[in-house]
């Protein structure tokens, strides 16, 4: 028997050491033949999209997640004493390929999705959730960080070990294991829910779309308008009708254009009710679930509510302060938009209309109003900014007048999608510096909205360059018509570019430091800044170029542009502040009995802060609030004020010392743009320009107080 016993043994760890040599050559078989588990040897790493197949990302993910998991169970085992290098920079430079993988896979599902990848994207969403709690949960990983001797690291060493173990308190490292465990449940089923809001929102606004039968009813919209709703009609199976897609916000962009009332109502109703209508598309069920995870959360770790626990790493640090600021600035707000709805109200009634202002007659009315103060028509100025010329003949012409940057379009790389245009970088020295992609076209498979993403993270340490691409939902024009924007959209697109110029000029060692991998209330500034340059009066006359004559835009049309800026103020900051104040209140609820159903919770909220105003809707129903619910912004909403007002502070500093000057300019470069997160950014703020926040000059230049 003994020997029987012997030969079994044998035969055990014969057939083990087998298994694993299989296994070994089966990875590296996947390794080898999987790009995306590769390094891309385009210029930066660039993505090799035409190598791209969407069978790779599941063997990616799983030898990722596999590869990662060896990392992590190297660094927490190892018997030497913990250092800034075998713990904090074995950390960083950990889990590459499932990175990598993970980047092309996320920035695919949010521009261009389809039901392979929604499919990944649900399965694997909670077990992504569960691998990062396997890291930041690690007790034996958290006590290595926290033996490390602060003391003796200086600079971006220190910064990333205060990094990550802000990371790992904040993921609930001092939890006890049977809290750790519920924490890793909790997170596990916020992913899913995470996925399937966004999924639902999808479809929610696919279906939103709104179908007529006759051209009468569309009245006011351009004939490029009337083509581009003929063909997605047609696309639809609906030959000969005209269907009108939906963008994410609540207002629709063409109310402002339809002449019939029936129609403007119609679309707009569709617009809020898309997400509630109790079909596939319907979230409320979702997010009310995703609401009390958060609170359950924020109860584990000690906190009295999510915004609580949320905001610490952030520049305002508690929800009392960002609530104050929204309060300051909602109540003269609410005012001014009273006092623009009494004007709009004024004119329907000298017009004999005998109704009501309602939502959908703002946009409309309002473009009268503005037309009647400042003798500015909306037709007027928008054949004055093709997009490409927007872009290269201002975005990127302000650009190099600001920084000194340039770009030169590089049509031999790989893209995701046919609409994708890239460019190549050069720094103020001449030499390259980034690749930048753009996806300017709206698309049934993309998110809703505006970003900025990254491919590729500057990092001094692994040296790389950063590789960006800012996506758009505009309208793409059909039959060779020119890509005509609104100068709403123009200014969108300097202000995503802000956050390009964020991570061009990212100057760190450490990927997790770099660009815009800063506090939500803070990233949001740099790209409110660049905005300002949309107006500027040298490159305004650069890129207003009438897309026929190639004519300048008349200074005429430009200052009343320019006295036109602050018009509708009231309305734009009130459902700003609507909307930054229901998402605080979805995630300052103390106890789960307070929660109610989802249309109910969204009333008493606004009514409780004086911001339900009937003429003017929330810029986000609760239903389709992407942001708050599957975006990341959830209890950050309020970022966008908080960044806009020390975006004011700073182009008041701006002002007062000459305006977006190459040297005022370079100076907010070296404060802001290049640092990243690797500094107190409170402390660089004040830097800057001499103070700190101050409320005053967003109440002033947001056009709430007289300047």
């Amino acid at each position: 028997m003994k020997i029987l016993s012997n030969i079994m043994v044998s035969s055990s760890i014969l057939i083990m050491a087998t298994s694993l040599e299989y296994a070994n050559a089966q990875n590296k078989s996947i390794k080898m033949t999987n790009p995306l588990l590769q390094q891309s040897t385009l210029q930066y790493q660039a993505p090799s999209f035409n190598l791209i197949k969407e069978e790779y990302f599941k063997p990616a993910f799983e030898y990722g997640l596999e590869v990662h998991d060896k990392e992590i169970l190297a660094i927490a085992s190892n018997p030497a004493k913990p250092t800034f290098e075998n713990t904090v920079l074995a950390l960083e430079l950990s889990g590459v390929d499932l990175k990598r993988a993970k980047v092309l896979f996320y920035n695919l599902t949010g521009s261009n999705t389809n039901p392979t990848l929604q499919s990944l994207e649900t399965d694997y969403a909670p077990i992504f959730s569960a691998h990062d709690d396997k890291v930041h949960l690690n007790s034996k990983l958290y006590n290595r960080f926290k033996a490390i001797d602060l003391k003796v690291l200086k600079g971006e060493d220190r910064k990333l070990t205060e990094y990550y173990l802000q990371v790992f308190e904040l993921a609930g490292a001092n939890l006890s294991d049977a809290d750790k465990q519920k924490m890793k449940d909790i997170n596990g089923e916020l992913a899913s829910l995470g996925t399937l809001f966004g999924n639902k929102l999808l479809i929610a606004r696919k279906n939103g779309a709104i179908l007529f039968d006759n051209v009468s009813d569309l009245d006011g919209l351009s004939a490029s308008d009337l083509a581009a709703a003929k063909i997605k009609a047609t696309e639809a199976g609906h030959d000969g009708k005209y269907l009108i897609g939906l963008q994410n916000t609540t207002q629709q962009p063409l109310l402002q254009n339809l002449t019939n009332r029936a129609t403007r109502e119609k679309i707009f109703k569709s617009s809020w009710t898309r997400a509630e209508k109790n079909d596939d598309g319907d979230t409320r069920q979702v997010l009310e679930q995703m609401a009390k995870l958060r609170l359950q959360k924020a109860k584990l770790m000690g906190k009295k509510n999510f915004a609580e626990w949320k905001l610490q790493d952030q520049m305002a640090k508690t929800p009392e302060r960002a609530m104050d600021l929204l309060a300051k600035i909602a109540v003269p707000a609410v005012a001014k938009a009273k006092s623009e709805a009494k004007e709009i109200q004024d004119l329907i009634d000298a017009q004999k209309g005998g109704f009501k202002l309602e939502p959908w007659d703002w946009d409309f009315y309002s473009e009268q109003v503005r037309k009647a103060k400042y003798d500015l028509d909306e037709s007027q100025v928008k054949p004055y900014f093709e997009l490409t010329t927007v872009l290269e003949k201002g975005v990127f012409f302000a650009a190099k007048k600001m920084y000194g940057i340039t770009f030169k379009q590089r049509t031999d790389l790989p893209v995701y999608h046919p609409d994708v245009v890239a460019y190549e970088v050069f720094d103020t020295d001449g030499k390259s510096m980034a690749i930048y992609y753009l996806d300017f076209y709206t698309r049934d498979n993309k998110n809703g909205g505006a970003w900025m993403s990254s491919f590729v993270e500057q990092s001094h340490y692994l040296k790389q360059k950063p590789v960006i691409v800012n996506v758009y939902n505009f309208e793409k024009p059909i039959n060779g018509a020119p890509s005509l924007i609104s100068f709403d959209n123009v200014t969108t697109m300097f202000h995503e570019f802000g956050h390009t110029l964020h991570g061009l000029f990212a100057n760190q060692n450490y990927a997790s430091l770099s660009g815009t991998s800063v506090p939500r209330d803070f990233v949001e500034f740099p790209s409110q800044i660049n905005e300002h340059a949309a107006l500027d009066s040298e490159v305004l006359k650069n890129y207003a170029l009438h897309y026929k004559t190639k004519e300048a835009i008349p200074q005429e049309l430009i200052d009343k542009i320019k006295k036109a800026e602050s018009f509708n103020s009231g309305y734009h900051v009130t459902e700003l502040m609507a909307a930054s104040t229901l998402d605080m209140s979805w995630h300052s609820v103390e106890n789960e009995a307070d929660f109610k159903p989802t249309l109910i919770f969204e009333k008493e909220a606004l009514e409780k802060y004086g911001l339900l105003v009937n003429e003017v809707p929330t810029r986000y129903h609760t239903p389709y609030f992407a942001h708050i619910w599957s975006g990341g912004y959830s209890a950050g909403y309020y970022a966008y004020t908080w960044s806009k007002t020390l975006d004011y502070n700073v182009f008041d500093w701006m002002n007062a010392n000459g305006g977006l000057t190459r040297e005022n300019c370079e100076r907010f470069r070296k404060y802001i743009l290049s640092v990243g997160n690797s500094v107190d950014l409170n402390q660089a703020f004040k830097e800057l320009i001499g103070h700190e926040m101050e409320i005053e000059p967003y109440l002033r230049n947001s056009g709430l107080l007289e300047k």
